[in-house]
């Protein structure tokens, strides 16, 4: 019963999060030292340098470190809204209240028949975990927009689209919370919003693309996956080492090339099935019932039934009357409910994380994030993908900072933390995808046509609302 209240009191949520997050600016603020390198330099060199470029109108093109899509700019220009504070001081200001708005959208999001306020918690306990490294760069900024996206998805699938447009151009993995979300509408926000925001951005403001020619440029990062290979061949013989390259510890030397290749080639791969998982997802039915298996078969038309009639309030949106605008017709109705479109973007950017050839600490607050949105959800998949991504952003503040030159030096404890982090994050995205094909591709279905009836398939449960209209 008390474990029930807590869960349920937004007192103790608010007093975990302002416990944890005090602690987080204390850190930021070196008021107290946290083991390993110092991780606000970032910001207080890096960023603030890239803050004095583009007060004049320009993007730092001439400096390799900047690999950010042109929105960035809002990020790094964001402290001048508070100009009585210096400038590192004022970021991290920015990204606790940005912290705040998302555990508000979270417990919102949280209440109400067939959702749980185990999103919020997720978050709560989640961003602390990754140590001071979450508030000494942008992306939390960043998945604040995403977050934003997901949850605005069901009712308002235009502004989802338009946010997720925004995210792309911040640091482009919003793109993929796109991926779960039905309908035209959402698509055609983000294409219009974000090559308008493009094409300003171009416009106005010298190097806005620049940084895809770093990207290209870059190397394998030494908490990647593939950078386990050359962990473990450094004991072997290997000629290779680790240097500072595009402001981030790579491997450089024999055979980096291929291994990038490998990720890339593996990244194309994680694309090519989510293509496929769309296609054959919006061919299904909608989803099954999360209470059980093989429901019983509901008629695709209300029929008349010995019970008293149902309050309009009552009725799921499928069985509103026709006036209602869910009802318009069949093909003008997600086939996707709204913990699909959460659940298929946490598993995208899964995918593309450890695919990737880089895997910075800051990234696992991409995955707290929409995790947290999966578990507003009681009908998301999530929920041993979440805990594995919880386990893993554990295990990545031991690695970065705390014993981060034991990676660098590739010792034992280095590479064994490395394997456990990348290990739980592969698991994660392993069981994530088949818990996401399992509950959206539809097996039985009559001649694979969409709404066609077969054994253990049913609509969405009333309190499960589709993710969009089209």
């Amino acid at each position: 019963m008390v474990a029930r209240s807590a869960g349920r009191s937004p007192v103790w949520l608010v007093a975990v999060w302002g416990a944890t997050r005090l602690l987080l600016l204390l850190f930021v603020l070196k008021v107290l030292a946290f083991p390993g390198p110092d991780v606000t330099s970032d910001v207080s060199v890096i960023y603030r340098d890239w803050y004095e470029v583009l007060r004049t109108g320009a993007f730092p093109s001439d400096d390799v470190t900047w690999q950010y899509p042109p929105a960035a700019a809002f990020a790094i220009l964001s402290p001048a809204l508070l100009p009585f504070l210096a400038y590192a001081t004022a970021f991290f200001v920015l990204v606790c209240a940005v912290d705040a708005a998302v555990l508000a959208l979270l417990w919102r999001a949280g209440r109400g028949s067939g959702r749980s306020p185990r999103g919020a918690w997720v978050w709560v306990v989640g961003v602390p975990l990754l140590g001071p490294t979450v508030y000494a760069r942008y992306d939390l900024m960043v998945t604040a927009v995403a977050v934003a996206a997901l949850l605005a998805a069901g009712r308002h699938p235009r502004v989802a689209g338009a946010l997720a447009a925004v995210g792309a151009l911040l640091k482009v993995w919003p793109a993929l919370v796109l991926v779960g979300m039905g309908g035209r509408r959402p698509w055609v926000a983000a294409a219009v919003g974000g090559a308008g925001l493009a094409g300003l951005f171009a416009v106005t403001m010298p190097g806005a693309f620049a940084f895809l020619t770093f990207q290209r440029e870059r190397g394998v990062e030494v908490e990647s996956l593939g950078a386990l290979v050359f962990h473990v061949a450094r004991h072997f013989g290997w000629e290779g080492g680790v240097l500072l390259n595009y402001g981030s510890m790579e491997f450089l030397g024999p055979h980096v090339d291929t291994v990038s290749t490998v990720s890339m080639g593996l990244s194309a791969a994680a694309f090519g099935w989510l293509l496929l998982w769309r296609v054959r997802a919006a061919r299904s039915p909608g989803p099954r019932s999360p209470r059980s298996r093989s429901p019983e078969p509901q008629p695709p038309q209300p029929q008349p039934q010995p019970q008293p009639p149902e309050s309009s309030e009552s009725r799921p949106p499928e069985s509103r009357s026709p006036g209602s605008r869910s009802s318009r017709s069949p093909s003008s109705r997600s086939r996707f409910a709204a913990h699909t479109a959460a659940d298929a973007a946490f598993v995208a950017v899964l995918l593309f994380t450890v695919t990737s050839r880089v895997i910075s600490p800051q990234y696992l607050v991409w995955l707290v994030g929409l995790a947290a949105v999966c578990r507003c959800f009681r009908a998301s998949r999530m929920r041993v993908p979440v805990a594995l991504v919880l386990a893993a952003s554990l295990v990545t503040v031991l690695e970065f900072p705390f014993l981060f030159a034991d990676v660098v030096a590739s010792t034992p404890l280095g590479i064994a933390l490395l394997a456990v982090r990348n290990g739980l994050l592969v698991a994660a995205a392993l069981v994530g995808a088949r818990a996401l094909w399992r509950d959206t591709v539809r097996r039985g279905t009559a001649g694979g046509r969409p709404g066609a009836s077969g054994p253990g398939i049913s609509r969405a449960p009333s309190a499960d609302s589709p993710a969009t209209a089209g």
